[in-house]
């Protein structure tokens, strides 16, 4: 059984989402918070597998909730936004940052495609998020591992990273940006699975945090030195002749970007100009595309299992041969960095 508190000072949201977890035979609700304080005394007291709250409440916000939280009581935490709300989208990427595993938009509507949709994602969050390891702090293990007799030795001058992440990713690839070295101006690009309405706001607190310009990418676009690009919701993002392609094919791997999609298409286009690395997230996707990149002459990371919220994606990388250098989250720009011009 998963037990979840809920935490919102909106009374409706909290029955809605009462009432949604009950058609689940394996989640119980172990108990209601109607603003921070409430939260984190209620974590302490009743010990949930998941907290499930939003950011803007009274007493004390969800940002210095979190904050406490995961000082005293860490556990899975996801936030439910609105994003109607100026600056609430930072808000909760700030609140990820402070260690909450992942976001998603609170619902418009209690009927139609839309709220179907919310329904099935909440309910397998829920069941995905409940059985996260949490890590309270980035660290790097006793000893490095290595899955392959290749060392981190600059063989060409590369100039292209892609970044590929799902469940737990967007803190690392933060942490990876703000680490790169802005003097080096590297071209960026990043698939990461969120929830639909949030790819905007991610770019926008990646280049609120980094020294690199970061914003979604559009059509046509060219790959830039010191830009990095973000894969816009729904919609696959390749690399052809140094521009953005976007499309809306058929959903590879359950998922829309596809990290398989990008990693492929840069295996087509320049592979020896390119670093990639596969961070933490359920599933294969970008596993398949890694190795790709590696037969063609990329240099492949990959996060390791310690430091991965799902050590998923990264697993089946390392299991299929396409991962030449595996590193903790706390290590990753480093690793890329040594691999650019």
């Amino acid at each position: 059984m998963i037990r979840v508190l809920l935490a919102d000072d909106s009374f409706l949201t909290l029955s809605i989402l009462k009432d949604l977890l009950a058609k689940d035979p394996q989640i119980t609700v172990v108990g209601e918070a109607y603003d921070g304080r409430q939260a984190v005394e209620k974590v302490t007291q009743l010990r949930p597998d998941l907290l499930i709250m939003d950011v803007m409440m009274p007493v004390m916000d969800g940002l210095t909730a979190v904050q406490e939280i995961m000082k005293v009581s860490a556990l899975p935490i996801l936030i439910l936004s609105s994003d109607r709300a100026a600056g609430e989208q930072s808000n909760a990427f700030n609140a990820i940052r402070l260690g909450a595993l992942d976001v998603m938009r609170k619902p418009e509507g209690l009927s139609g495609a839309a709220w179907n949709t919310f329904a099935s994602t909440l309910l397998t969050q829920i069941h995905t998020l409940s059985r996260v390891r949490v890590i309270h702090h980035f660290r790097s293990p006793q000893r490095k591992t290595v899955t392959a007799p290749f060392p981190p030795v600059l063989s060409t001058c590369r100039s292209i990273v892609a970044i590929g992440a799902s469940t737990g990713g967007p803190k690392v690839v933060m942490k990876i940006l703000k680490e790169l070295p802005a003097n080096r101006e590297a071209s960026i690009v990043i698939v990461q699975h969120i929830a639909s309405g949030f790819a905007a706001g991610f770019a926008e607190w990646l280049n609120a945090e980094s020294d690199y310009h970061v914003r979604i990418a559009k059509e046509g676009d060219t790959l830039e030195r010191g830009v990095a690009m973000v894969a816009p919701c729904d919609q696959h993002m390749e690399v052809r002749n140094s521009r953005i392609v976007l499309t809306n094919a058929p959903q590879v791997n359950g998922c829309r970007p596809s990290i398989d999609n990008l990693f492929s298409s840069l295996a087509r286009e320049n592979p020896t100009s390119v670093v990639a690395a596969l961070l933490t997230g359920m599933g294969r996707d970008g596993a398949e595309g890694l190795l790709a990149l590696k037969k063609a002459g990329a240099y492949t990371i990959a996060q390791d299992e310690a430091t991965c919220a799902v050590y998923g994606m990264p697993k089946i990388a390392v299991e299929l041969g396409g991962v030449r250098e595996v590193q903790p989250a706390v290590q990753i720009a480093a690793a890329i960095t040594r691999q650019l011009c």
